[in-house]
Formats: C-alpha cells, structure tokens, sequence
C-alpha cells in the first residue's frame, strides 16, 4: 500500500514521540506550477489551415488561454477561416470561455477560468 502512494507521488511519513508512539500521521503531496493558484499557462499558436483547429482547441480544454494568430489562413482561404473560427467558437462557448478579436490578425481564446477585460 505505501509502495501505491509512493509511486503516485504522495509520500506518508509517521512522526513517533520519544517512546515509538506515533504522534501524527500525515501526507505529503507534491504540487506542479501550473497547478497552484492564481496561475494559467499561455499558448501562442497559428492557424495556417483548417486542421491546425483540434490542435488550437486541445490548448485550450487543457485550460491554456490561447493567443491565436489567423493572419497566414486569412490570406489563404477566407472560407476555410470562417469554418475554422466558427468550430473554435462553438467549442469554447460550449466550454463556457470566451473567444475575442484583437485587431485584424488576432483572436484570443479563453478557458472557463480566464476572462478577459473589455
């Protein structure tokens, strides 16, 4: 049993008193960066055709705010820019984030946990 806990990262330790008493008994976990508090990875990616979309759209249901630039399929093929914004759209609103313009060439993809300030 401690050899699981062990090997999924969590480490328990016993705290004896002077006579091999155990005093208290507790767990410790580690925590990664991106998971403490108040913190919230950002992705700069570009969408150069329609199948570059699940790749953005991965980003962000890992809960990464996503700068996205659109320029390079803008002047490809504008269909394929409307299909590609209209997936990304649909699947974040879907997700409760946001999805906002900046500029011509820019779009900013939001998680739930992320809001961005008008």
């Amino acid at each position: 049993m401690v050899f699981d806990r062990i090997r999924r990262g969590i480490m328990v330790r016993n705290m004896e008193s002077e006579e091999g008493i155990p005093t208290e008994d507790y767990v410790e976990v580690g925590v990664s960066e991106s998971s403490s508090p108040g913190r919230i990875g950002i992705s700069i990616e570009k969408l150069e055709e329609f199948a570059d979309t699940d790749r953005v759209l991965k980003e962000v249901r890992g809960g990464s705010l996503v700068f996205l630039k659109i320029k390079t399929l803008k002047e490809k093929d504008i269909g394929e820019l409307k299909r590609s914004v209209e997936k990304l759209k649909r699947t974040v609103l879907a997700q409760n984030g946001e999805v906002v313009g900046v500029e011509q060439d820019w779009l900013i993809l939001a998680p739930e946990h992320a809001r961005v300030q008008r």
